[in-house]
C-alpha cells in the first residue's frame, strides 16, 4: 500500500515538473525567440564584392536575390548549387534584373577577390561574388546563421570546408523567405523561386 502511494506521489511530483518545463520553454520561445537569418533578424554584415565596392544588407533591397554560402576549393556541393541557380533562372525565362544570384566564400583564408570573381564568373559574369576577411565572414555567416568548419587535413592548403549546403530566397524588400536544400527536386526548388519572383 506505501509503495503505491509512494508511487503515485512520484508520478504527480514528475508530471508537475513536466509542467513546469513546458511553462518555461513557452516563456522563453515568446519572450527570447531563437535566432533568425538575415530578413527576419536585420543583423547587418559588409564584404567585398567581385563586381566593385562593399556589399551589405541594404544591397539586397531592389531585386529577389538567391544567395549560397561556399569556396572555391569545393569539389561538389558549390559548383553544383551555383550550376542549380543558374539553370533555375534559365528555366524560369528570368534575367539577372529579374533574379541576382550571390554567392559567399567561407573560406577567406584561401578565397581572395580575384578567385572569387574568376570562379563565379566562370558560370555567368552576372553572379555576384562576395568576399570578406574573417571577422567580416563571421559577421555574415551569423546574420544567415550559416555553420562552417576546416575539414579532412586541415594541416594542409588542400583542407576541404563543411558548411551549410542551403540556397537563401530573399525577395525584392530584402526579406528572407525560405531556402532550397541541396540536390532538392527541381520541381520544388522551381516552385520556390517562381513565388519568389512572383510568377
Amino acid at each position: 500500500m506505501t509503495t503505491n502511494k509512494t508511487l503515485r506521489n512520484f508520478r504527480i511530483v514528475l508530471w508537475v515538473l513536466v509542467a513546469v518545463a513546458a511553462i518555461g520553454a513557452t516563456f522563453l520561445y515568446v519572450f527570447r525567440p531563437p535566432q533568425r537569418p538575415l530578413g527576419l533578424n536585420g543583423q547587418s554584415f559588409a564584404l567585398n564584392s567581385s563586381q566593385g565596392g562593399t556589399f551589405t544588407e541594404k544591397d539586397l533591397v531592389g531585386t529577389p536575390t538567391l544567395l549560397f554560402f561556399g569556396y572555391t576549393f569545393c569539389p561538389d556541393v558549390c559548383p553544383t548549387t551555383l550550376a542549380e541557380t543558374m539553370a533555375w533562372r534559365t528555366e524560369l525565362g528570368l534575367t539577372p534584373d529579374d533574379l541576382r544570384i550571390v554567392f559567399v566564400t567561407v573560406d577567406p583564408e584561401r578565397d581572395t577577390l580575384d578567385m572569387v570573381k574568376s570562379y563565379v564568373e566562370g558560370f555567368d559574369p552576372s553572379v555576384i561574388g562576395l568576399v570578406g576577411d574573417q571577422a567580416a565572414t563571421d559577421q555574415v555567416k551569423a546574420a544567415f546563421g550559416v555553420f562552417s568548419e576546416k575539414a579532412g587535413d586541415v594541416e594542409s592548403e588542400f583542407y576541404l570546408v563543411n558548411h551549410t549546403a542551403l540556397t537563401f530566397l530573399i525577395d525584392k524588400n530584402g526579406s528572407f523567405q525560405g531556402t532550397v536544400a541541396y540536390e532538392e527536386a527541381q520541381d520544388t526548388a522551381l516552385a520556390k523561386v517562381k513565388r519568389l519572383v512572383g510568377q
